[in-house]
């Protein structure tokens, strides 16, 4: 990486290198087809090919039952958050929702435009730093349409270490945007596990969604037609023309993460990684992170200096250093080390170095 920068953005974030460099030659010509992947047709065989095996590889990947579809959805996660109680909820229906930061809060606003939404829990109290505990989720009374958490929280820098369990029979609904295949997930326990790609799956521009059967089909046929998951499901994603090139770069990174050893491989090094910046944040008498333990998140550590004065100088120094995007979200300041899938494990080493300097030299 001698000529590339360690870059910590929360997203559009760090791609894998061989996945960056299959794709420069993909754009100039796909399997020496003479066309690039960005020319080619939607509906050509190239293209066909390269959408039939992502989703495959998703299969495989993350043991999708048969009953679930894979789609491949523009609008980002955020159009999740009106598109799920558009299908599933009614107006005089209930949807239960973990508020755990913006994110949530985010979704929650939508879904009241269209039913009723029950807290089941918060963590806005304490300024999202943690994530409530599996005894402290209060259901709605009666059976709510669905439930629904994100799993993994980038401004605050929390994540689920546990699976949230509704009542029986209602679909429980993940956006996992920011911890998509990071580690293994029970595909069979969700109703819909939702993600925007820009943080563990590839560039901007395409959400996937994977969707039980049964709910893909639950929206009333009055809605607008794009605005309904049986449209995508009944064309394979290709109502309209997709986001070609981000479904091709999806694909190669999921063969990444196959060829790493899969999901259960990906988990231990994103552990390993994560560990190295939170051991060395607890010992520091200068830097601090700012979630409670237990609720930490792998992919987003969140940190403040003693000092909050010299947090400017410490992003810019950093970035001379070539470690780039630590500034963190503008609503809580201070911040924040995103370290996906692809994020390299000496690219944490070098960060913590730098830190150890800067803490010397300013404390």
């Amino acid at each position: 990486m001698s000529d590339r920068s360690y870059n910590f953005s929360a997203g559009p974030a760090t791609l894998p290198e061989p996945v960056i460099k299959t794709a420069q030659l993909a754009l100039w010509n796909l399997d020496r087809s003479g066309v690039g992947v960005m020319e080619h047709s939607h509906r050509g065989p190239q293209l066909t090919a390269v959408y039939q095996q992502a989703e495959q590889n998703i299969r495989a990947l993350a043991k999708v039952p048969d009953n679930y579809r894979i789609l491949f959805l523009q609008g980002g996660a955020s159009s999740q958050f009106y598109m799920i109680p558009m299908n599933l909820l009614g107006a005089d229906q209930t949807a239960d929702y973990i508020n755990t930061g913006t994110w949530s809060k985010k979704a929650m606003t939508e879904a009241r435009k269209f039913g009723n939404v029950h807290e089941v829990a918060s963590s806005a109290g304490d300024n999202f730093t943690f994530v409530p505990p599996a005894d402290a989720l209060k259901w709605s009374k009666g059976k709510p349409a669905y439930a629904h958490f994100t799993s993994n929280n980038t401004i605050a820098g929390t994540q689920f270490h546990f699976e949230p369990k509704p009542p029986d029979g209602v679909p429980l609904i993940n956006d996992a945007s920011s911890d998509i295949f990071s580690r293994p997930i029970n595909v069979k326990n969700h109703g819909i596990i939702y993600a925007g790609a820009q943080k563990n799956l590839g560039p901007a521009g395409l959400t996937l969604v994977i969707i039980r059967d049964d709910l893909a089909d639950r929206g009333a046929e009055t809605l607008p037609t794009m605005l309904q998951y049986r449209t995508h499901v009944s064309k394979g994603s290709m109502f309209n023309t997709p986001p070609t090139f981000a479904m091709f770069v999806l694909g190669e990174v999921i063969k990444w993460i196959q060829g790493f050893g899969g999901l259960a491989a990906m988990n231990e090094y994103n552990v390993a990684k994560a560990n190295v910046l939170y051991e060395f944040l607890d010992d520091s008498s200068f830097f601090s992170a700012t979630a409670a333990k237990g609720s930490r998140s792998l992919m987003n550590v969140c940190f403040r200096a003693a000092k909050p004065e010299l947090e400017e100088s410490f992003i810019n120094l950093a970035g001379q250093q070539g470690l780039v995007g630590l500034k963190g979200h503008r609503s809580v300041g201070g911040m924040r080390a995103s370290i996906y899938n692809a994020f390299p494990h000496e690219g944490v080493l070098k960060l913590v170095e730098f830190m150890k300097e800067f803490e010397t030299t300013h404390r």
